[in-house]
Parts: C-alpha cells; sequence; structure tokens
C-alpha cells in the first residue's frame, strides 16, 4: 500500500500543471499575508487587473507596458504574475527595480506571499552569488531563477539572461555613463524567442520611459458601462464634478449623454468593465492606461481623491504629486524661456525689516565664487517661497574676512510682525565647484548646530531635492539641482508659489532667468536637462535653489512655529554701568 502512495505522488509530480488562464491561477492560489494586504487572504483580482493578465497569456504579445497611477493593487498583482511563472513556466525571471533598497524590499514582499500561500510554500530556495554566498536577492526553482536587481547597478543587469523580465518603476531608473537600463535589462532577453517584457509606472514628466513605451503601444483604456446609458466611456477627472469647497457631492458625469452617476454605482461599473486598444494596428506590444478613479480600493473613493486634488492645488509640487499618483498622467513642465523684467516687475513691498506675517522660516543659500560669496535670503510660509533680499559679500574666498561678512548676516535678527523675533533658521552652502570643499567645510563643521550644512549640486530630475550624502565620513548634503530647478521654474511660469521683495535688483532677475528646460534626443532617446543661456550667470540661480532646498532640514511642526513667532520678543537687558567716584561727577 506505501508503494502504491509513493509511485501516485510521483507520477503526480510529473503531470503537468493545469492549463489555467493566469488570472485564474492566481485567485485559485495566491494567499495575500496581513504584511501586504489591508484584506489578508485569498487573492482577487479586479477586471482591469484580468486584463494584463489576459495579455501575458496571449503567445502573440511579447511586450506589455503600464502607465499607471498608485492604489490599484499594481504591485500584488506582479507578485502573482512572478508566482505564476515559478509554480507553471518555469524559467529564468528577472524583477528589476529602481534602487537596491527597492529590490531587497520587494523580495521580502514576494516572500511573504510565496510563504502565506501553500502552493507556493518551499518552491523557491536560496541560490549563491559568485562567493558562494546565500543571497535573499537570488532564488532558485525546479527549471529556472528568479533574481531581484537594481537598476541604478547596471553592470549587475550584464551578469543575467532572463524569458521574463519585470520592470517595475521605469520613470524612477536612473541613466548612467553605460546607458539606459531599461534597454540593458531588455537586451538580456534576445535570446528568447518566446520572452515576455512586463515594463510599468507611475509616470512622472511627460519625457519619461513609461510615457513613451505606452505611445509606442496598442494603447489601451479601461472602459466601463454607464448604468443609465449603457455607453462605455472611460472614467476621466474633467467628467468628475462636485459642489465647490463640498468632496462629499462628486459624481461622474457621463461623458457621450450627460447622465449623473454616484459614486456607489463605480465598483459595479468596474467589474464589468472593458480593455479596449485605441491602436489596434500596434501587434505584439499591449499598453494599458490606468488611474485610481476606477480603482474600488477603499482610499480611492471620488470624494477623498477630491479632499486630496483642493489641498494639493495649493500648490505646483503637490499638484504634480496629484497628477502622477491618482491621475496616472506625466506632469507637463513647462520649457519656455523666462522673462527677467516681467519677473522683475512681480516685486512686492516686503523686505527683511517689513516682513510679511505669512513668513514662517527663513533659509540661506550661498554660492561660491573665488573673489565673493552669493547670498539668497528666503522665507517659507507653509506652501511658498518668498525671496527677501541677495547679497554680495566681497572678497577672496580663501580669506577669513568674506566668511565673518556671511557668519554676522547668519546670525542677524528680524522682528516678527505677530511679535516674535525670526533669523535664519538653516543655510546651505555650495561646496561643489572651483576646489572650495576645505574652505567651506571648514565653516560649516562647526556651525552643524545652527544648520549650517555644505551642499553639492546633483543631477538627475528623479532625485531627491535634498538629501544627506550617503557615503560614510562625508559631512555633505546633496541638492537634486535638476529637480528643485523644474519646481522653481513651474512656479515662476505659473506665477503661483513664488513671490519676490521689493530690496531686489534687476541683476537678480537676469541671473534668475540665465537657463532654460529642453529636451535633447541622446542616442535617439529624449532627455531633459537644464542648459545655460549663451552669456549670462547664474550665481542668484543657484543660491536660490540652495536656499529653496535647505528647507527639508526643517521638520518644525506648523502650529508650534507660529505660536513661537507670535510670542513677544524678551526685551533685552540693560547693562547696569557702575562708575567709580573718584571719575568725578
Amino acid at each position: 500500500m506505501g508503494i502504491e502512495i509513493v509511485r501516485k505522488n510521483a507520477l503526480g509530480a510529473l503531470r503537468p500543471p493545469a492549463d489555467m488562464a493566469t488570472a485564474d491561477w492566481i485567485e485559485a492560489n495566491i494567499f495575500l499575508p496581513q504584511t501586504a494586504s489591508a484584506l489578508p487572504g485569498k487573492m482577487h483580482l479586479w477586471s482591469y487587473q484580468r486584463g494584463i493578465c489576459d495579455a501575458l497569456d496571449d503567445p502573440d504579445i511579447e511586450r506589455i507596458s503600464v502607465l499607471k497611477s498608485a492604489r490599484i493593487g499594481y504591485t500584488a498583482l506582479l507578485s502573482g504574475i512572478i508566482a505564476s511563472y515559478v509554480a507553471n513556466a518555469p524559467a529564468p525571471i528577472l524583477a528589476v527595480q529602481p534602487t537596491a533598497d527597492d529590490a531587497r524590499d520587494y523580495a521580502v514582499d514576494v516572500e511573504q506571499i510565496f510563504e502565506a500561500s501553500p502552493t507556493l510554500r518551499g518552491l523557491l530556495t536560496d541560490d549563491a552569488d559568485e562567493s558562494g554566498r546565500s543571497t535573499m536577492l537570488a532564488r532558485r526553482f525546479a527549471g529556472g531563477s528568479l533574481k531581484f536587481l537594481a537598476a541604478k547597478s547596471p553592470r549587475n543587469l550584464r551578469r543575467h539572461t532572463a524569458k521574463v523580465l519585470i520592470a517595475d518603476e521605469i520613470d524612477g531608473w536612473e541613466v548612467s555613463q553605460e546607458g539606459d537600463p531599461l534597454e540593458l535589462a531588455t537586451m538580456r532577453t534576445l535570446t528568447f524567442r518566446d520572452r515576455k517584457i512586463l515594463a510599468g509606472s507611475t509616470p512622472v514628466f511627460d519625457f519619461g520611459p513609461a510615457t513613451r513605451l505606452y505611445e509606442q503601444s496598442d494603447r489601451r483604456i479601461f472602459e466601463v458601462p454607464c448604468p443609465s446609458c449603457g455607453e462605455f466611456s472611460a472614467i476621466a477627472w474633467a467628467d468628475l464634478r462636485w459642489k465647490d469647497g463640498d468632496p462629499e457631492s462628486v459624481h461622474w458625469v457621463c461623458p457621450l449623454h450627460g447622465c449623473v452617476v454616484e459614486e456607489k454605482h463605480k465598483a459595479a461599473m468596474v467589474a464589468n468593465g472593458r480593455w479596449r486598444a485605441t491602436a489596434p494596428e500596434v501587434k505584439g506590444h499591449a499598453g494599458f492606461k490606468i488611474n485610481a478613479l476606477i480603482s474600488p480600493h477603499y482610499n480611492a473613493r471620488w470624494p477623498k481623491l477630491v479632499a486630496e486634488f483642493l489641498l494639493a492645488k495649493r500648490t505646483p509640487e503637490t499638484l504634480q504629486t496629484f497628477t502622477n499618483l491618482v491621475l496616472g498622467e506625466p506632469w507637463q513642465a513647462e520649457g519656455e524661456d523666462l522673462d527677467q523684467h516681467e519677473l522683475f516687475a512681480r516685486r512686492e513691498p516686503f523686505t527683511l525689516q517689513a516682513l510679511p506675517p505669512e513668513v514662517l522660516w527663513i533659509t540661506a543659500g550661498v554660492d561660491c565664487q573665488d573673489d565673493r560669496l552669493e547670498c539668497t535670503i528666503m522665507g517659507h510660509t507653509e506652501t511658498d517661497w518668498l525671496v527677501l533680499d541677495h547679497r554680495i559679500l566681497w572678497g577672496p574666498i580663501d580669506g577669513e574676512a568674506v566668511w565673518q561678512d556671511l557668519d554676522s548676516i547668519l546670525r542677524e535678527v528680524w522682528q516678527h510682525p505677530n511679535g516674535g523675533t525670526i533669523r535664519i533658521d538653516a543655510c546651505a552652502v555650495d561646496s561643489g565647484d572651483g576646489g572650495h570643499h576645505d574652505a567651506v567645510l571648514g565653516f560649516c563643521k562647526p556651525r552643524f548646530g545652527r544648520r549650517v550644512v555644505p551642499v553639492k549640486g546633483v543631477a538627475g530630475f528623479s532625485r531627491q531635492v535634498f538629501e544627506k550624502s550617503q557615503t560614510r565620513g562625508n559631512h555633505l548634503w546633496l541638492v537634486g539641482v535638476d529637480a528643485a530647478k523644474s519646481q522653481i521654474f513651474t512656479r515662476l511660469s505659473r506665477n503661483q508659489g513664488i513671490r519676490f521683495g521689493a530690496s531686489l535688483t534687476p541683476s537678480y532677475f537676469e541671473q534668475l532667468a540665465s537657463e532654460k528646460r529642453v529636451v535633447r534626443y541622446v542616442r535617439g532617446k529624449p532627455e531633459a536637462r537644464f542648459e545655460r543661456i549663451k552669456g549670462k550667470r547664474a550665481e542668484t540661480l543657484d543660491a536660490t535653489v540652495y536656499a529653496m532646498a535647505v528647507r527639508g532640514l526643517l521638520n518644525q511642526r506648523l502650529d508650534l512655529r507660529t505660536a513661537e513667532l507670535s510670542s513677544a520678543a524678551a526685551p533685552k537687558k540693560v547693562q547696569t554701568v557702575i562708575k567709580s567716584k573718584w571719575l568725578g561727577g
């Protein structure tokens, strides 16, 4: 009897997996742990997720590109797709994330799903790297392998081949000197004639790789049936309506017949929705465009999204975040030249001695030249930036006098109109050019406690505006100058969120408008950059970037700061002078 059981199990192991659609298999076998979902348990796919799985099952489709928002269940879907290949179609699989930390975190997420799903438990084993050590980022399974890689390490991509490539958040991948990491990763699949390349991302700018890939695809959109007229349409942000200041009153207006549709119908509409290719002539490349407006997720309810929009629209940066993460749309960055005379005409009658009451913090940014320091002083409200002054401190940078002058500025105190006093709360000093690093570090190091820090500009629109250098022992902060300039130029172009004081000279505005954003084609791919207009200097622009960026050091709560500035300034103590009698009088 025992031999029969062994024989039966052995033959069962040789039996090929059931011929099931990927979507059906995921729903039948994947269990989400508490760490991956607010509703742990068996995974259920929404109709738009099933459409992506169906494209993977189509042997005529090689590439799948997804232009997406957040809150649509995309990460969990990727994990389910990986699990399906491991269990049913073993092959070499590469899962590529923007950074090593992202790859490590995602590897943990996948491992937890495998542990929570009985069908998958035990399928993955630890692989070993070239030194023989076990690593969580490389796994073996019967007939294939699963490796989690970082796009930020392009050399790593050259060492692997894959039949299945999962490329996530590709708009956050940085192009290095070795080339486009997405192209490098794609090259690793060329040996497989039946390869699958799934690339998706929340878009950032209109020239990003996710937007380009979607434009090259058959450009599918998700349409839902109107519960009143039955016609299929995509739910667009422009078709949502609500009473002014009342997000709960939001409803969708059917673009074909003007039917008013309440939020309560959304789940049923999405369940009966369909994908439609708007460029059906494109073969072999399926593209999906999806946003949070159709997500049945509780935190994607229309009233909640409208409430988020009403907060986000106050500044261009938060509006961009809403556009990217909620609407799944790329941000249209302005590229026109700025008019320095028009900017000069925007000056308002405020100064450091006559501060607007809404100013809560003051920062400074310092650009270093061989014969001078240029210092921009900026005020910060809850949402706006106010350029209060720009000062030029003359003197050789390797001398002491110019640094003493800067220290004097950093110690200045001004009367705040709310009753308290205010001073410069943080200062960023550029250490990146001209061999000034030692002088800058020598000035900043004893003043770290006053938030006076050395900075270095780094390129890349996907960089953080302000972050600490990760190099051990390196007391340096990094400023993402392209990202910072993009924010400044967006505010300038829209005349929103940036204001100028009366003391600023025409020279300040001439240099502020000294660069323009352009898109150049490098090896056939569009690449955005800021370029200097010939014959113009840019010291005030650089100093303004640093003054804006160093705001990232200030984490004080808004209510506490407001209360602090509203407290009456303590009167200066009058010195008591005791005269000797022999001085006379």
